[in-house]
């Protein structure tokens, strides 16, 4: 689906505070711009932030940055932080960034990251697009050069094609599955403590069924 562009999100994206620009000056050095030695925890295409706006509220001892390449979703992004600290949430563990996830090992350096999310991501059907799917051998490669060797990778999704092509791509990629389902709402250990995105609650009131693993290297 083509996105609509919001006029002026450029410029207000740019202007933020809530958005780390020139994030591979922090390469090695995202402690510091925390202030803290917490857990960093990525979302890669974090969407409209419903996730990792939650993630942070609800675990200020991590720190959490959220990864979007298009201004227009993060400034959607933004506006939804705005409005939860003017609520009197308070959010400084949490960063977004704009970038290609192609670019992600210029900005982390090795074991800098301790879990990655990856929520709802385009599942790109078509065969000559596999390697754009952010489950595919390409970016699993990619995740390797920055996630601690005990980190874990969260994959979400409710489309049936993606989740099967990453069931085989990730093991394929030297990954191991530590974790599986394909009924995330109604397998009581996954569930706990899940907080759903935008889409997973749009897709479950459909009654489609949520799919989840987590992969370990």
């Amino acid at each position: 689906m083509r996105l609509r562009h919001i006029t002026g999100s450029e410029d207000f994206v740019a202007n933020s505070d809530y958005v780390t620009h020139d994030p591979e000056n922090n390469k090695g050095r995202w402690t510091a711009f925390f202030g803290n030695d917490n857990p960093i925890r990525i979302e890669i295409g974090m969407g409209k932030g419903q996730f990792i706006e939650n993630m942070a509220a609800r675990n200020p001892d991590i720190n959490y940055i959220g990864i979007e390449r298009y201004d227009t979703v993060i400034l959607k992004a933004i506006k939804k932080r705005e409005a939860m600290e003017k609520d009197g949430v308070k959010l400084d563990n949490l960063t977004f960034i704009s970038i290609d996830a192609r670019l992600l090992a210029d900005v982390f350096a090795p074991g800098e990251v301790d879990r990655i999310y990856l929520n709802f991501s385009d599942p790109w059907p078509k065969d000559r697009q596999a390697n754009r799917r952010l489950t595919s051998p390409v970016f699993m490669k990619i995740y390797r050069e920055f996630l601690k060797a005990d980190g874990q990778l969260e994959f979400k999704t409710d489309n049936t094609g993606l989740f099967d092509y990453s069931l085989e791509s990730i093991p394929e990629s030297g990954w191991k599955l530590s974790a599986v389902t394909r009924d995330l709402h109604n397998d009581f250990s996954m569930n706990e403590g899940n907080i759903m995105t935008e889409y997973e609650e749009k897709f479950s009131a459909k009654g489609n069924p949520i799919y989840k693993l987590i992969a370990v290297q």
